[in-house]
């Protein structure tokens, strides 16, 4: 018995553009979710694509057992280690740059989130809990700005 049904679906735009937010990875979880729902062309494209490339990897593992379930020879690869981003740290401190006085943990989120929304995204996912802990550790251990 399958989970899925071999047609498109309506609302297929919106879920391919759900798929493509960079600042969401729980967005992207969702639509990989819907999309596994639905056997057409589309929703393989879309999750071929994110099985591949998404940086996070509860994206890629999802959308890895989606195609799987279509029945699709598909390969996972393993989680990457160390930085997923290239150059986080400095991208980091181009955000603490930015301001030009004192800054609270909240401030510095925020404009972190709206600079680097995909990075941003990606180390909430990757960090969890610890997200917070990281930034600062990234801040306290990098040379004093000028």
């Amino acid at each position: 018995m399958s989970n899925f049904v071999d047609e498109t679906p309506a609302n297929i735009k919106e879920l391919v553009k759900q798929a493509g937010d960079k600042t969401s990875w729980r967005n992207r979880v969702q639509a990989v979710n819907e999309l596994g729902k639905w056997r057409c062309q589309q929703s393989k494209d879309v999750l071929w694509r994110l099985s591949v490339n998404d940086l996070v990897y509860d994206v890629r593992e999802e959308a890895f057992r989606k195609l799987q379930a279509f029945g699709e020879k598909v390969f996972l690869g393993k989680k990457k280690k160390g930085h997923i981003i290239k150059d986080i740290n400095k991208k980091v401190l181009r955000v603490r740059d930015s301001f030009k006085a004192e800054f609270t943990i909240e401030e510095f989120k925020e404009k972190f989130k709206q600079l680097l929304p995909e990075a941003y995204d990606v180390y909430q996912y990757e960090k969890g809990e610890k997200f917070e802990e990281w930034i600062n550790n990234v801040l306290n251990s990098a040379p004093k700005k000028n």
